[in-house]
């Protein structure tokens, strides 16, 4: 018989993921608000990672201090999320916060009774120490609680620092912001490189734009970039929707969107124009906009409709002459993003990371010729429905984007 040679082979064993420690600080503040791009980020973060293996907890600053939820507290604030649930009715601790709104004090509420634990700001990172294992890794996706008692918390707890940049558009374009925006948004970025283990870019238009602000302040951390997924919901029947060929802009009403661009056309081409519906809330530094639209006629060509579900976009967008977005910076753009998952056909400024993922789906037009954009206008409205766009175009998904980012490394 023959024999081996007395060396027993190396036994594999498959890697077993980190715990991990998902902030959530965001979600809590902006309890009771119309949910933006960044807010759906989080809770897919949330419900994904509730979906997986490895052990999950979550991080919530609040007004007296860090609350700590296992895996069964995130299951019930993620149900709360999706559902629109009401909160808990707000103790004594919530109402001496101060000036606070009564959602945020009764979501605070809420997220202490389904915490397994809190502690004072000073404590935090003692109460990451006692409750997660060494090398788990923190995940922080919504741009908030990115303070330098977090991160250094994080690290000295033993944690592995992951951030998700949405975009440096404060940096790029400080007219678009308030001015205390913008002073928060260098320190937060600098911060960021310091302490960082991995930054999660949203495309490789925004990795670039990062890491060139990074580099000026010595540390560009190790990153990588993935799309982000959609959750666009299926097109709901009922309701009514416009009989005449319309137009739909989305998005919040902001400068950097860029919607005087489109009152301006409209206001030239008058009552021959077609149907223009303005769908999203009004934001912040737009007075002269909002001047605009409140000076309309109720049965104009131009239709402001400020806050709609999702349920309700959906049809408007499918059923659109196509989607109008002239915004003058992204990060990632979901708008068109997810017109475009609908068959729906995109005009849209000429900027790169609108190329890098819609690809050749979007018709892009430079926001300096107005001329131009009329004329496509013009174009589609007289174009039947069934001439849009309905294939060729795969949208972004989180499957994907979550298989980059947890990958074992």
């Amino acid at each position: 018989m023959t024999r081996g040679n007395g060396i027993r082979p190396a036994i594999t064993r498959p890697e077993v993921p980190p715990a991990r420690l998902l902030d959530l600080t965001r979600s809590l503040r902006r309890a009771g608000h119309v949910v933006t791009g960044v807010d759906r980020v989080e809770r897919a973060y949330l419900r994904h990672l509730l979906q997986d293996d490895p052990p999950l907890y979550g991080l919530l600053r609040s007004a007296f201090g860090y609350l700590l939820l296992d895996r069964d507290g995130l299951v019930e604030l993620d149900r709360r999320l999706r559902e629109r649930l009401d909160w808990d009715t707000s103790d004594l601790l919530s109402n001496l916060a101060g000036r606070r709104s009564e959602v945020l004090k009764r979501a605070e509420t809420t997220a202490r009774r389904l915490a397994i634990a809190r502690a004072a700001p000073h404590r935090m990172a003692a109460l990451l120490r006692r409750y997660l294992p060494q090398g788990f890794d923190y995940y922080n996706v919504g741009h908030s609680n990115l303070t330098i008692r977090v991160l250094s918390g994080v690290r000295q707890a033993g944690g592995r620092i992951s951030v998700l940049l949405h975009d440096v558009i404060p940096l790029e374009y400080p007219e678009f912001q308030r001015p205390v925006t913008v002073v928060r948004f260098r320190k937060k970025l600098q911060r960021i490189g310091k302490y960082a283990n991995r930054v999660i870019y949203n495309s490789q238009d925004t990795r670039q734009r990062s890491e060139t602000y990074l580099a000026q302040w010595g540390r560009i951390p190790p990153g990588v970039v993935a799309h982000l997924g959609i959750d666009m919901p299926e097109p709901q029947p009922g309701g009514s929707l416009p009989q005449e060929p319309y137009f739909l802009m989305l998005g919040t009403i902001e400068p950097r969107k860029n919607h005087e661009f489109l009152l301006d056309i409209w206001e030239g081409w008058g009552e021959a124009a077609p149907l223009l519906l303005i769908c999203g809330k009004r934001g912040w530094n737009n007075d002269k906009v909002f001047a605009r639209l409140d000076n309309l006629p109720a049965d104009g060509r131009i239709r402001e409709l400020s806050v709609l579900p999702d349920s309700a976009i959906a049809p408007l967008m499918r059923n659109s002459a196509g989607l109008l977005f002239p915004s003058l910076a992204e990060g990632f753009g979901l708008p068109p993003i997810e017109a475009a998952a609908l068959g729906t056909r995109v005009l849209c400024n000429n900027l790169p990371v609108l190329r890098e993922i819609l690809g050749d789906y979007g018709v892009y037009l430079p926001v300096s010729d107005s001329y131009l954009w009329r004329r496509r206008i013009e174009s589609w409205a007289l174009e039947p429905l069934k001439a849009q766009m309905t294939s060729g175009f795969v949208a972004p998904s989180w499957t994907s984007h979550f298989k980059t980012v947890l990958r074992l490394t």
